[in-house]
This record gives structure tokens, C-alpha cells and sequence, in this order.
């Protein structure tokens, strides 16, 4: 099972300098990959219809895309993941040429998880229809894997139309598509289209839903050996070493490849205590042999 972080953007301010050295640390601490987190506008609460997210116009958000080409020169090894662009409120054929360029440049380390939302603020500001997003997304798949693989691409869909384009560089490999929510519909697409998925909480919650995915994908008659499945454990406190490797160990025994740590929202007082925080996780793990 491959370890990850969850780069703790609402907590980390927007000091490039602090973003190079928590990616060379969790590089150099044998961490596997990076995961962030994706908003284009954070927008306040108080408005009809509510908004019942986590973040308002006052959480940090680095662009993924800009942020990855930006820690792909200074990284050689760690994959760089999206967990999750916000898909459909983004320009399809944009995102193909943003993911092949960013993949291109860290020399084939992007993993593209993507996901539905729910700030429609964002929709809106963006000139995108939220209603719709998730019939959309299906669709978005498609038209980007199209992109990616084929040179001159024809295309007319219910929401894409391509006259004999295509976009350079192309990646030159199947980037990983992985599917992320909190949702029986977001897993059944995923079950359908996708690489593998991000899943969010504890090891119990995830080990419910993955099992739930792996239902759907049965019935899709897909094999349930090669789908990715990443938990990005929350809640686990600051410094509760035994709880570490028993979440891993559960997470591993659900048949889970790869699990993030995410420290945002323990209380950590600045950047430097959530790197620790970090390499602390990754020494108690590596030291527990709950992976060997």
C-alpha cells in the first residue's frame, strides 16, 4: 500500500518556499505522493440556497494544475494527485491540456482524481451549470481520454463537439482517472469509468463504501483486482501513534492501495508542525512493519 499527504492548503498560507519544503520533506521521508485539494472561489454562507460545505471565502486554495507544475521541478520522485478537481465546472478540453502538460513535465506523475462538488457559487461565478454536473462529468471522461490518446479527435456528444483537433503535448501514457464523493452515485460512476477512487474519513467508513464500489463494479462486469482505492484518513489527532497504524492496518486488510494523511483541521499551530506531524506519521508506520 502506497503512503500520501494531503497538502494542508487552508493551513499553510501561500509562502512558495513552505509549499517546496513540505514536498522535498514528504519526498525525502519516503512518502509516495501529494494529494490537494481543489476550490476556483471560495464564496460566503450567508445566501439562499445554503451552502453546507467546509470552506468559505476565507479558506486558501493553490490551484492544482499551477501548483503541480510549480512542485514538479522541484520533486523527482512523488506522484502528484487531484483529490478532486472539480470537474464539470471546468472547460473539458482545457483540463485534457492542463493534466497531459503537468504529466509531461513531472515526467508521468499526475493521477487526475476528480469529483462533482457542491459550492454552486462557483458554478455560477464559472458559467457552468451545476444541475447537471454529474451527467456531464460522464461525458467530460470520455472527450479527455479521447485527447489524450488520439492525435485528431471528432467528437459530438450531448454537451461536447470536437471538429478534427486535438491538443500538444499529449501525455504519451493512460493517465489515471480516479473517481472521489462521498456518495452511492459518485461510486456507481466510478464502478463504470474510473481507475480507482478517493475515499474520505476513517477506515471503517471507507472499508463500507469501497465495498459498496466494488458491488457496482460486478455488476458492470469489471475486474474489482485492478481498481485504485485511496483513503485520506481524517481525524486521527496530532500525535496518537497506536491509532496511526491501527487505521492503516484496517485500511490495508479492506484491500485499500494507498492511503493519504490529512492534518488539516487537528489543531497543528503552523507549517512546520504539520511536516513533522507528517514525518512522524511516516517513521510510525514504517517502524510498526504494518505494511511489510
Amino acid at each position: 500500500m502506497k503512503l500520501g499527504v494531503v497538502y494542508p492548503q487552508t493551513e499553510m498560507g501561500s509562502d512558495p518556499a513552505i509549499a517546496l519544503d513540505l514536498a522535498q520533506t514528504v519526498e525525502e521521508s519516503g512518502f509516495d505522493h501529494l494529494l490537494a485539494y481543489d476550490h476556483v472561489l471560495g464564496a460566503s454562507h450567508d445566501r439562499e440556497p445554503k451552502l453546507m460545505g467546509p470552506y468559505t471565502e476565507e479558506s486558501l486554495f493553490h490551484e492544482p494544475f499551477v501548483f503541480f507544475g510549480f512542485l514538479a521541478a522541484a520533486t523527482s520522485r512523488l506522484e502528484l494527485v487531484t483529490g478532486v478537481l472539480i470537474l464539470p465546472q471546468r472547460q473539458t478540453a482545457l483540463v485534457a491540456k492542463q493534466a497531459a502538460e503537468v504529466d509531461v513535465l513531472s515526467g508521468g506523475r499526475l493521477r487526475l482524481g476528480v469529483g462533482v462538488g457542491w459550492n454552486y457559487v462557483e458554478y455560477d461565478a464559472l458559467g457552468e451549470n451545476f444541475s447537471d454536473r454529474g451527467r456531464r462529468q460522464e461525458e467530460q471522461i470520455e472527450v479527455i481520454r479521447r485527447l489524450w490518446e488520439e492525435p485528431l479527435v471528432t467528437y459530438k456528444g450531448q454537451y461536447h463537439e470536437i471538429d478534427r483537433a486535438g491538443i500538444l503535448p499529449m501525455p504519451g501514457r493512460k493517465i489515471p482517472i480516479w473517481f472521489g464523493g462521498l456518495s452511492t452515485p459518485a461510486y456507481e460512476r466510478a464502478a463504470r469509468l474510473g481507475d480507482g477512487f478517493i475515499y474520505a474519513g476513517n477506515a471503517e467508513v471507507a472499508g463500507a463504501a469501497l465495498e459498496e464500489t466494488r458491488e457496482f463494479m460486478r455488476r458492470a462486469g469489471r475486474d474489482v483486482s485492478g481498481f485504485g482505492s485511496e483513503l485520506m484518513l481524517m481525524d486521527v489527532g496530532g500525535d496518537d501513534p497506536d491509532r496511526w497504524v491501527s487505521e492503516v492496518r484496517a485500511w490495508k486488510e479492506a484491500g485499500g492501495t494507498h492511503l493519504s494523511l490529512v492534518t488539516m483541521g487537528l489543531g497543528l499551530a503552523d507549517p512546520r508542525t504539520h511536516i513533522d506531524t507528517m514525518t512522524s506519521f511516516k517513521r510510525v508506520i514504517d517502524d510498526s512493519g504494518v505494511l511489510a
